[in-house]
Order: C-alpha cells, then structure tokens, then sequence
C-alpha cells in the first residue's frame, strides 16, 4: 500500500460543483498537471470538523465555488487515499479566487466532465454516482 509515509491513507474531500439548471458541472485543471482536469479536492484538515465542509473549503480555495453542499455521494478507497465525495450546488463564483492565478476552471456537461476525468479513476467513478450522471 502506497500511502507516502503514511500509517494510514489520506482522507480526501471532493466537491462536485454543480450549476443545476443548466445540468453543467464546474471542472478545474490540475496545479501538478496543468493539462489534466479535475474535480476540486483536497486533505481533510481538523479545523474542518466535518468532511462536507472541506469539499466546500476546497471548492472556494481551488475553484472560487460559493454554494451548499446538497448531496454525500459516495466512498472511493485507493492504495494512498480515501476519496469522500459530496454534490455542491453552485450560488456563486468568486471572480478572483486563491489558487485563481494556478487554475483555469470551465463549465462543462456531464459526458464532457468524465471524459476529462478520466485519467483519474477515482474522480471519473465519483461523478458516475452523482446525480448529473443518466438514469440507467
């Protein structure tokens, strides 16, 4: 198990920012891949409390994303990390944000979205179980 020195893996909170009329979901680039694209996230930090006020804490610090967390989605567990997954609907985006000089971000649709995640496992099957994702 790969956990970067480690005893246990990294507890990661990701937000799924969501603009609901429009059916979009925000993606943003990542800062270590600048042509890949995620989904914001980030450590769980004790001052968090909760694990949804972390997504939400990541959404504004890697996204400029104002909204409420609406939804826990799901679980994922990998080799270093335990990705923890929530729904945000979006009320608002900061025009300048903190991390707003190292990321672009771009409302996309949903097939859009899990074509550009899907370089990364985890974040591509936690969108698939939000409810952006078709009925089957």
């Amino acid at each position: 198990m790969n956990n970067k020195g480690r005893s246990t893996p990294r507890v990661v909170c990701c937000a799924i920012p969501i603009a609901r009329a429009a059916g979009k979901v925000l993606v943003i680039t990542s800062r270590k891949r600048p042509n890949n694209w995620v989904l914001p996230k980030g450590g769980w930090e004790p001052t968090d409390g909760v694990l949804e006020a972390a997504a939400s804490r990541e959404a504004l610090e890697e996204a400029g994303v104002r909204g409420k967390i609406t939804r826990f989605v799901t679980t994922i567990p990998s080799a270093s990390s335990t990705y923890h997954f929530y729904e945000l609907d979006v009320a608002d985006l900061d025009h300048e944000w903190l991390e707003s000089k190292e990321r672009r971000r771009e409302w996309v649709d949903y097939a859009e979205a899990v074509r550009r995640l899907s370089w990364k496992a985890e974040l591509a099957q936690g969108l698939s179980l939000s409810t952006l994702a078709p009925k089957r």
